[in-house]
């Protein structure tokens, strides 16, 4: 490995707590298998602090960001251009720093979508389980991608489930609220079930965000974005019942790997990044 010079760019992650981020490994991998001179680093930020972070990452000539939990929302104040996605899910996870211009992106969609493109879903009913930055995200792919009908959005927090559905208007399709108590007939009519929630996540490996894992069927996918553990307690429970399962893992990857393109013009090494993260952090 060759250390950092002078010329060596840096991109970062932001995030609060952040010290189980993937990301540093992702990137700093690829980078080192691509010969790029480039180094990733993790920045556990305070909230205040925010605003200057953004103004240095200008200052220090970064080439840009990852951003995190709690901060996908909070950034958007402060850059000066966004895609259209990033503009319409109301958060950001990606930021190009181009001299004195913040862009701002959100690679959660199409990291989202990858493993789930050759499936049979258009038209199908869909849930999410939660109502945070991810489930916006998760919200926006399926209702532009497959047209569910419906898409019912399960949280405990109910009124922040229908703020998502309400911004949803504009996409054309009418997503349906529900709390978790009133759920289990909506959960088993619906074709894809996505966990958004971070429930399950290491080291809380024996959490999960649904109970009653008999509810599931040999005819529906189940997916979580939580991706350590790659093989979650929800995610084992569905596969006992037959359904097809996928792991966040594939998601981290080809998020971070849309990032990647934007920040280098490189296509990241997927299968080496892959193997890395499943050989050493990511075990079933």
């Amino acid at each position: 490995m060759d250390f950092p010079d002078v010329n060596t760019k840096v991109v970062a992650i932001i995030g609060n707590p952040i010290r189980h981020s993937l990301s540093p490994i992702i990137h700093n991998t690829a980078f080192q298998a691509q010969k790029l001179n480039y180094i990733y680093i993790a920045i556990d930020l305070v909230t205040k602090n925010l605003p200057k972070a953004l103004e240095g990452i200008k200052a220090l000539g970064f080439s840009g960001l990852n951003v995190t939990i709690p901060y996908k929302e909070a950034v958007l104040p402060y850059l000066e251009s966004l895609s259209e996605v990033a503009q319409y899910t109301g958060a950001v996870n990606t930021i190009v720093c181009n001299n004195d211009h913040l862009y701002g992106d959100n690679t959660d969609v199409s990291g989202f979508l990858s493993p789930i493109q050759d499936f049979q879903l258009s038209g199908m009913p869909m849930t999410i389980l939660g109502a945070g930055g991810a489930a916006r995200a998760v919200a926006y792919a399926l209702l532009r991608e497959f047209n569910p009908q419906p898409l019912t959005i399960v949280a405990r927090r109910v009124n922040q489930a229908q703020k998502i559905a309400n911004d949803m208007d504009g996409l054309g399709h009418q997503v349906e609220v529900s709390d978790f108590e009133t759920a289990t007939a909506v959960i088993k009519k619906s074709r894809l079930i996505v966990n958004s929630t971070p429930v399950g996540m290491f080291p809380h490996v024996d959490e999960t965000p649904w109970i009653n894992g008999q509810i599931f069927s040999p005819d529906q996918v189940v997916y979580d974005l939580v991706y350590r553990p790659n093989k979650t307690r929800l995610l084992r429970q569905a596969e006992l019942q037959g359904a097809t399962i996928i792991g966040g893992l594939e998601m981290l990857i080809q998020q971070a790997a849309a990032a990647y393109r934007q920040w280098t013009n490189h296509e990241m090494p997927i299968s080496i990044v892959q193997n890395t993260l499943m050989n050493k952090f990511c075990p079933q």
